[in-house]
């Protein structure tokens, strides 16, 4: 049985490749998702993928990937740092998250060392650019039953 994940990308993912690349990196989110489905395509899983620079379209997202979706796959970007609705949102449902971000939160502005999220979500890998994408895949495809 084909395993379904969901990738989520917040505010502004739409503009990588072009927003601040000394941080984000050359690569646009089509490029990474691009990817991403190499990956899932040899992997045997299938992929759903979602930006948003709004916050509701997010939390309706992840409400109705509750029995849907085997995991999800998060970079709330900015929300990170102060979305309680996102993090209640997580908290409510089954599926496992897993929290991802381009760029070293913890070695950034103050303001973004703290993810409100992170309390919720399964785990959370940053600072490997698009290989952070990559990683939680691989992770995804290890925990549901994958082996390399």
């Amino acid at each position: 049985m084909t395993k379904k994940i969901l990738v989520l990308n917040g505010p502004n993912l739409n503009l990588l490749g072009k927003r601040e690349p000394q941080i984000y990196g050359t690569l646009t989110l089509e490029m990474i998702n691009a990817q991403m489905r190499d990956f899932a395509d040899l992997s045997g899983m299938e992929l759903d993928f979602l930006q948003s620079n709004h916050e509701g379209k997010l939390i309706d997202a992840i409400q109705e990937a509750d029995g849907k979706y085997d995991f999800i796959i998060l970079n709330a970007a900015a929300f990170t740092h102060y979305s309680i609705a996102i993090r209640d949102a997580i908290a409510a449902i089954s599926v496992p998250v897993i929290e991802v971000h381009l760029s070293n939160i913890h070695a950034r502005d103050d303001f973004r060392h703290q993810s409100v999220i992170a309390p919720v979500v399964m785990g959370q890998i940053s600072g490997f650019g698009a290989e952070s994408y990559l990683a939680a895949l691989n992770i995804v495809y290890l925990k549901l039953g994958g082996n390399r």
